[in-house]
């Protein structure tokens, strides 16, 4: 099978590559690079659309087992296509949770086959519990990429101590969501002066800071590999730049969201900007974006949390927290943050792309010849107003809804071929 990708904007940011040319692809891998490559069986006119290394997204719920009415695999893989995604990380806060071999096979099995490939993530301890840790080695063997309780902060020290060493042993990392429990406590957003205006119980900054800066110092004990996901607070940068100046294995992850929202966002768009870890301040906000900027955080990961409207209708006490982001991550931070000039387009697709991969140990995708073909391509003259009728999740709590951006997914090359977003 050859596929011809035709008259595209080739950007691969690791190899300084960003020209006008054709890609051909024979067998899954890119055969050649250049201006008059033969025809293949498949031929893509891309009209001047950015080719780029398939996109990874770190972190995503796709709701199966258990919440399937929000979102499953298949519906779930589908909106990372629309975004250009070539792979997703599936969170295990599912229910039950992936905390069994028998059960993480079978969601694998599941994925097998979708253009997207999903990579499964662990449990780190029973049920999410935060108590008995899981069997490491028997999850491991049966394809976990990473451990983490997300969704949940890991209060007992001993516990996350011993995942870390187990951690090391089955050479897995440990994602950790840093929330102390007992600070952030029934708190529906930031606490600060907007949630002092609307009268709601806010978790402070500290409830992430305190737990990273344990998890710090447990990772200073027994070593391991430990990534922070989805940061919100700048206190925690700090310790995030201290711990990579002591040499730790350490790295961050931020959201679209806590890059483009501040806490602002509740006073507007209610349940849709409830999040956990919530949106915080301007100050916040600007601190994430220079730390991406300037490579102190990894990865961009969207945290995709499906709900349905039933569920983000309640009133913000009882409401979930979560949006969704697997189909406007691309092009809400192209529109925010490239085209103004706050980010360099080769640092977005690196933190979409190089950055994920390396966190979590995914093969290197590169735009050479030789090299596998995995591919993300998108119209940057596109614009697209974010609404439920544009989205292809299950559902549709975007806390995007209303918004025109630019930029938006053609389709993916995966398995040596091209599938379209549209068709």
């Amino acid at each position: 099978m050859r596929v011809s990708l035709k008259g595209g904007r080739i950007f691969d940011p690791q190899l300084g590559l960003d020209r006008a040319a054709d890609i051909l692809i024979e067998d899954g891998a890119i055969a050649a690079i250049g201006a008059g490559l033969p025809a293949g069986d498949q031929v893509v006119e891309l009209a001047g659309a950015l080719v780029t290394p398939g996109l990874v997204d770190g972190h995503v719920h796709l709701r199966e087992p258990g919440e399937t009415r929000k979102e499953d695999i298949d519906s779930g893989l589908a909106a990372a296509l629309a975004g250009g995604f070539t792979d997703v990380c599936a969170m295990p806060n599912t229910k039950p949770a992936v905390d069994d071999p028998w059960l993480l096979r079978q969601l694998l099995g599941r994925a097998a086959g979708h253009p997207v490939a999903m990579h499964q993530i662990a449990a780190m301890t029973r049920g999410q519990g935060g108590q008995d840790l899981v069997e490491f080695g028997a999850l491991r063997e049966a394809g976990a990429i990473a451990f983490s309780d997300d969704g949940h902060g890991v209060a007992r020290s001993h516990v996350m101590r011993l995942a870390l060493q187990y951690g090391k042993a089955w050479d897995a990392l440990i994602v950790t969501h840093a929330e102390d429990p007992d600070l952030a406590g029934s708190g529906v957003m930031h606490e600060g002066q907007v949630s002092y205006r609307l009268g709601l119980p806010g978790q402070p900054r500290s409830a992430e800071s305190a737990m990273v800066a344990r998890d710090l110092e447990l990772l200073r004990d027994v070593g391991g590999r430990l990534h922070l996901a989805h940061v919100s607070a700048r206190e925690t940068l700090g310790l995030l730049r201290r711990g990579r100046e002591d040499g730790l294995e350490l790295t961050a992850e931020v959201t679209p969201h806590h890059l483009l929202l501040t806490d602002e966002a509740v006073a507007e768009r209610g349940t849709l900007a409830k999040m956990n870890p919530p949106l915080r301040t301007a100050a916040d906000r600007d601190a994430l974006r220079a730390a991406l900027a300037d490579g102190l955080i990894d990865c961009i990961a969207t945290d995709h949390a499906p709900h349905s409207p039933s569920d983000k209708e309640q009133n913000i006490l009882s409401a979930p927290f979560g949006v969704i982001g697997l189909e406007t991550a691309f092009a809400s931070l192209y529109t925010e943050l490239v085209l103004p000039g706050g980010l360099s387009l080769g640092r977005l697709v690196q933190a979409l792309t190089e950055g994920p991969r390396r966190v979590f140990s995914l093969a290197p995708v590169r735009i050479a010849e030789g090299e596998p073909a995995r591919l993300s391509a998108f119209d940057l003259a596109a614009e697209w107003t974010v609404s439920p009728a544009t989205l292809r999740s299950r559902s549709q709590n975007s806390a995007l809804l209303g918004r025109t951006v630019r930029g938006r997914a053609v389709g993916i090359l995966t398995e040596g071929r091209w599938h379209p977003v549209d068709g």
